[in-house]
C-alpha cells in the first residue's frame, strides 16, 4: 500500500515537473519569437530608413538591434555603410572589419572597406606574404567559422557512414572504394574542423583594432616619455600585438611597429 501511494506520488511530481517545464520552454520560445519580430521591425525600419536617406535614422535602427544581442555580418555591413554615408569614417571601418570577421570571403564588404579607407589619412604598402601563406590565407577565409563547421560535421557523418559501409560489405570492390574514400573524408573532416577553429580563434580574440584618435604618436615604449616613432591617423587598422597596463604594441600593415594608448583604438 505504501508502495503503490509512494509510486502515485512520484508520477504527480513527474507530472508537474513536466508542466513546468513545458511553461519554461513555452515562455522562452514566446521570448524569443518576440524578439525576432521585434529585430525584424526594426531591420525593415533602418533599411526603409537608408533608402530615404535618413542616414541617421538607420544607423540608430540598426544599433537597437546590436542592443538586443543580434549580430550578424549582413547587419555589421549596412551599420557600416549608414555610418559612411552619415560622415563617420571610424565607425564605418569598424562596422565593416567586424562583418568581414564573420563572412570573409564577401566581395562587397571588400570593395565597400577599400573604397571608405580612400578616405583614411595614413596610407600604407603592405609588406608581400610568401606564396603559400597568402594561399592559406585565402582558403581559410573561404567561409565563416558555421560554413567550415558543418562542411566537418557532414564529412564527418559521411565518413561514419563509409565505414560502416566497409565493415559490413561482403563485396571487395565496395570495401576498397569505402576504405580509400572514408581515409580522404576523413582528412577534409579534420582539416576543416581545424579551419573552422582558426576562423573562431580570429573572431574570440580580437587582435585588430581601428584607431579612433584624430592624430597619435607611436612610441618606442609603453611610456609617455619614451622616443616619437611615427604618426599615424584616425581610421587605419592595426594589429595588436602586446599589451602593457593601458598601452597596446601595435603592427601595422607595413610592418612598422610601436606602442600607443589604448584609449586611441577599438577593437575589431
Amino acid at each position: 500500500m505504501n508502495t503503490e501511494n509512494s509510486n502515485q506520488n512520484m508520477t504527480a511530481m513527474a507530472v508537474k515537473l513536466i508542466k513546468i517545464l513545458i511553461v519554461l520552454i513555452a515562455a522562452f520560445v514566446s521570448n524569443t519569437l518576440k524578439a525576432q519580430d521585434s529585430n525584424i521591425q526594426l531591420w525593415e525600419k533602418a533599411n526603409a530608413a537608408y533608402l530615404s536617406q535618413s542616414y541617421n535614422e538607420a544607423v540608430e535602427g540598426y544599433e537597437q538591434i546590436l542592443k538586443t544581442g543580434q549580430t550578424s555580418a549582413k547587419l555589421y555591413f549596412n551599420l557600416g555603410n549608414a555610418y559612411f554615408k552619415n560622415g563617420q569614417t571610424n565607425l564605418a571601418i569598424l562596422y565593416l572589419e567586424r562583418a568581414k570577421l564573420l563572412d570573409p570571403n564577401n566581395k562587397d564588404i571588400d570593395f565597400n572597406i577599400a573604397f571608405v579607407n580612400q578616405n583614411v589619412v595614413t596610407k600604407l604598402e603592405p609588406l608581400p606574404q610568401p606564396f603559400f601563406v597568402r594561399w592559406r590565407a585565402s582558403i581559410l577565409n573561404m567561409h565563416s567559422t558555421d560554413t567550415w563547421a558543418i562542411i566537418s560535421i557532414s564529412a564527418f557523418i559521411t565518413f561514419l557512414l563509409l565505414a560502416g559501409l566497409f565493415i559490413f560489405s561482403k563485396i571487395v570492390l565496395v570495401r576498397r572504394i569505402s576504405f580509400i574514400s572514408g581515409i580522404v573524408i576523413l582528412l577534409l573532416s579534420i582539416f576543416t574542423f581545424s579551419f573552422a577553429g582558426k576562423q573562431k580563434k580570429k573572431i574570440s580574440q580580437r587582435n585588430s583594432a581601428i584607431v579612433f584618435c584624430p592624430r597619435v604618436t607611436v612610441k618606442s615604449a609603453p611610456t609617455a616619455t619614451s622616443t616619437d616613432l611615427f604618426l599615424i591617423y584616425e581610421g587605419v587598422k592595426v594589429e595588436l600585438t602586446d599589451s602593457i597596463g593601458t598601452w597596446k604594441e601595435i603592427k601595422l600593415a607595413d610592418g612598422n611597429e610601436g606602442w600607443l594608448q589604448d584609449s586611441c583604438i577599438v577593437k575589431i
